[in-house]
C-alpha cells in the first residue's frame, strides 16, 4: 500500500471512530509486554523537552500525561527532568545540554529547531543517551520517533476547507494559505499534505509561512493578504492551526468581515472549539495529546529498560529525516473535528468537559447543537 493509499486508510478509519484514551497503550504494548528482565530498573531520570508555551497543549496535556505515565511505568520511581524552550531554539540547545551534564537516562524531545537542534541529539549519543523525537521529527541520530500523521493532518485541513466550500468549487475562489514557521519540519509536512487536497481545485491568492506560529504574527499576514485580494474576494483561509485561526479571524473582522468565510485549524484548542461552537471557524484537527504523551513515555522507558520486544511494538512505523533513514516511528491518528463530532471527540475523551465549552458566552451556540 502507498503511503497516501494508508493515510487515506487512517483518515477513513479515523472518521468512524474515537481514539478513547484507553486505547494509550496501544498494540498491547504495556508494563508486562516484555517478560524479559530489564536491563535499569525503575530509578529512571527521564528529560522531556518542550518546543513553547504559545500553544496550550504542552503545559495542559503533553507534560502532565507524559509524567503521569512514567510514574505509573516506574511504580512513582521514576523522575521526569522538564524544561520548556519557550520558542528559542538557543535556550533549547542549552538545556539539551544541561540533561546530558545531569545524566538523564534519555531525552525525548520536541525540537523548536529541528536542524539546530542536530549537534544536541549527536553529543547525546555520543554520551549514551537515547533521545526520542516527539512530535517533531528532528535531525541527528534519534533513536525513535513518535507524532501525529503530519501529511495526513494537512490533507484533513485541505479536504474539509474544499468541503466547505461546497465540495466542488470554481477554481477561481480565492483562498489564502496561512502555514506554519517555515523551521518547523511538520508545517512543512502540514502544507504539503494541505496543497495536495487544494492545489488546481481553488486558487492560493495569498501563502505565508508564520513566524514562530503566533498568532499576532499571523494576523498581520492576514491583513496584508485582506489589502492585496479584498475582504470580499477571500472565499476560505487554510490555517496550519488553531492560534493562528484566532488572529485570522481578528484580522478579518478587523476589516469589517461580519459574514467568515471557512477558516481550518489544529490542535482543538478549546478557544477554537468554542469558535466551531459559533460558527466563527470551520474545523480543526484533533489529535489525542494524552495518547501521543502516553505512548511516548513508554517509549521511552521501555528503550532505557532494555524491553526489546515493547519498543519496537511501539515503533513499528519508518520515517527518513533529512539526515538518517528508516527511523523507527510511531504515527498517531487524527480525527477533523466540526460541529457535527464535538460529542464524540473531545468530550467523550474527557478532554474538555460541556461545561468547558458551553460558558455563559457560548450557551445558546451549544444549546442548538444539543450540548448539555
Amino acid at each position: 500500500m502507498s503511503s497516501r493509499a494508508r493515510r487515506t486508510a487512517i483518515s477513513v478509519a479515523a472518521s468512524l471512530m474515537t481514539f478513547s484514551l484507553a486505547s494509550c497503550g496501544m498494540l498491547g504494548a504495556s508494563e508486562s509486554s516484555d517478560d524479559a528482565s530489564p536491563t535499569k530498573g525503575n530509578d529512571l531520570l527521564v528529560g522531556l523537552l518542550l518546543p513553547e508555551k504559545e500553544n496550550t497543549r504542552y503545559e495542559q496535556f503533553d507534560y502532565p500525561f507524559f509524567k503521569k505515565k512514567v510514574g505509573e511505568l516506574t511504580r512513582d520511581e521514576g523522575i521526569v527532568k522538564y524544561a520548556n524552550a519557550e520558542a528559542s531554539a538557543t535556550k533549547q540547545a542549552d538545556q539539551m545540554q544541561q540533561m546530558i551534564e545531569d545524566k538523564v537516562d534519555v531525552i525525548v524531545l520536541d525540537a523548536v529547531d529541528a536542524h539546530a537542534i542536530a549537534d544536541g541529539v549527536q553529543k547525546a549519543k555520543d554520551a549514551g543517551i537515547p533521545v526520542i523525537a516527539y512530535d517533531r521529527l528532528a535531525e541527528g541520530p534519534i533513536d525513535a520517533y513518535i507524532s501525529f500523521d503530519n501529511e495526513l493532518v494537512g490533507e484533513v485541513q485541505g479536504r474539509s476547507l474544499i468541503e466547505a466550500l461546497g465540495g466542488d468549487p470554481e477554481s477561481s475562489e480565492k483562498i489564502v494559505m496561512m502555514n506554519g514557521s517555515s523551521i518547523d519540519p511538520n508545517a512543512k509536512q502540514f502544507k504539503a499534505g494541505a496543497l495536495s487536497e487544494l492545489s488546481g481545485k481553488v486558487t492560493i491568492a495569498q501563502s505565508f509561512d508564520t513566524k514562530d506560529w503566533k498568532p499576532e504574527n499571523a494576523e498581520a499576514n492576514m491583513a496584508e493578504a485582506i489589502e492585496k485580494i479584498g475582504k470580499k474576494n477571500i472565499a476560505g483561509v487554510y490555517s496550519a492551526n488553531d492560534g493562528m485561526a484566532g488572529g485570522i479571524i481578528k484580522a478579518l473582522e478587523d476589516a469589517g468581515v461580519t459574514d467568515l468565510p471557512p477558516i481550518t485549524g489544529q490542535d482543538a484548542e478549546l478557544a477554537a472549539v468554542q469558535r466551531i461552537v459559533t460558527g466563527e471557524q470551520y474545523m480543526s484537527v484533533y489529535k489525542s495529546y494524552p495518547q501521543e504523551a502516553e505512548n511516548a513515555a513508554e517509549m521511552a522507558v521501555a528503550r532505557v529498560q532494555g524491553r526489546d520486544i515493547q519498543f519496537d511494538a511501539l515503533a513499528r512505523d519508518k520515517v527518513d529525516s533529512p539526515t538518517h533513514k528508516g527511523v523507527p516511528a510511531q504515527l498517531v491518528p487524527v480525527v477533523a473535528l466540526t460541529k457535527a463530532n464535538i460529542e464524540e471527540t473531545v468530550i467523550a475523551d474527557d478532554f474538555y468537559k460541556v461545561t468547558d465549552i458551553c460558558t455563559a458566552k457560548y450557551a445558546d451556540a451549544c444549546a442548538e447543537l444539543g450540548l448539555k
